[in-house]
């Protein structure tokens, strides 16, 4: 519920007359999300903290401003090239305070157990969670089990919760998106998401895809160190960049044009979209990130981007525009002009 568009308190949230008749499917995503939480969600719980739709919730607390965030992994396969569910699960929450341009401090966690999930499993993702806490500089400090009948969960779900510290004079935040800014995305895409479903549908390429996850909190550091005047930051996770794009320009109220050229796309995952027939912009990525930065400033936040290790493909792949406001669109490799938007329904299910 970090992101969305806003809605009129009492519309209509779904278009049908009868909640009970709805169902969602395996695989439900993309559009059917962001109207299930624009229209029946938020304005349920609509709050000034929760307004910006933000990657969290940003607030002062005694005159210190926090960011806190919440996210919950179901990816299967639970272990993955590059990575596994703990991992995820603490990188995830971690980049997201870091979207709010925070220090991630302190992490909860919330396992739900399937009876008969192997101990030697469980301890190999535990262990691995103590590792992403460790490298990404945070403590997971609370926590909750909970154990389900066989055959009512896949192995095992975790919740991550957490809080960061923002500096003095960091405002990262939806609405500061501006015509004119650049867009930098911070490496080559779509990797997560080939990672896991090379192991889910039994494929084998001559390159093995691992996934990107990564703490990001050090990249952010990088970049807020280069300059205060970053006016946006997303990690493109489920629906991958292209979904990212089209909910910042929708919210936004402005166009983004992005060069196909300029994308960075690795040879292998560029075969195996082509193999598996995707679109490398919808597939999910969980260890990159895209800023949105003034013009004037663009280039000194790409230098300090490339001088860090999880930055050193980075590049300028767009600008925010006044033409066709609310739409993303791409200029593609043979000059022509395509619309990028979220998908009906999720690619790629269960990856995350």
């Amino acid at each position: 519920m970090n992101r969305s568009d806003k809605v009129l308190p009492g519309a209509c949230p779904l278009p049908v007359t009868n909640y009970e008749q709805v169902t969602l499917a395996h695989g439900s995503g993309g559009k059917l999300t962001h109207q299930l939480i624009q229209q029946m969600l938020l304005p349920q719980f609509r709050n000034e903290l929760l307004e910006p739709l933000h990657d969290g919730a940003v607030f002062s607390v005694n005159g210190t401003r926090l960011a806190f965030s919440t996210d919950s992994y179901v990816v299967h396969p639970i272990f993955f090239p590059g990575g596994d569910i703990g991992e995820l699960a603490v990188n995830g929450t971690v980049n997201d305070l870091a979207m709010c341009g925070a220090r991630p401090l302190y992490l909860s966690v919330g396992l739900i157990l399937e009876e008969g999930l192997p101990m030697e499993d469980l301890w190999r993702i535990v262990q691995s969670m103590q590792r992403a806490a460790s490298a990404a500089g945070v403590m997971l400090v609370t926590g909750d089990t909970k154990l389900v009948d066989r055959g009512k969960g896949d192995q095992v779900y975790i919740n991550t919760s957490g809080v960061g510290i923002l500096p003095d004079g960091v405002c990262i935040h939806p609405g500061n998106v501006r015509e004119g800014d650049k867009i930098i995305l911070s490496g080559e895409i779509a990797v997560h998401g080939i990672a896991v479903m090379s192991v889910r549908e039994g494929l084998a390429f001559e390159t093995e895809i691992a996934s990107d996850t990564a703490p990001l909190n050090g990249l952010v550091q990088s970049i807020l160190a280069a300059s205060n005047k970053v006016h946006l930051l997303r990690d493109p996770t489920r629906g991958g960049v292209a979904g990212a794009l089209a909910e910042i320009a929708e919210s936004a109220t402005l166009g983004i044009c992005i060069h196909e050229t300029s994308i960075p796309v690795s040879e292998p995952v560029k075969g195996a979209c082509e193999i598996l027939g995707l679109d490398p912009l919808h597939v999910a990525n969980e260890g990159k990130l895209l800023a949105f930065v003034p013009a004037d400033e663009a280039e000194q936040v790409l230098q300090a981007m490339l001088a860090h290790p999880l930055g050193a493909k980075s590049a300028i792949i767009g600008e925010v525009v006044a033409r066709h406001p609310g739409m993303v669109v791409m200029e593609t490799a043979v000059g022509g002009n395509r619309v990028v938007d979220m998908l009906s329904g999720e690619q790629l299910p269960r990856i995350c």
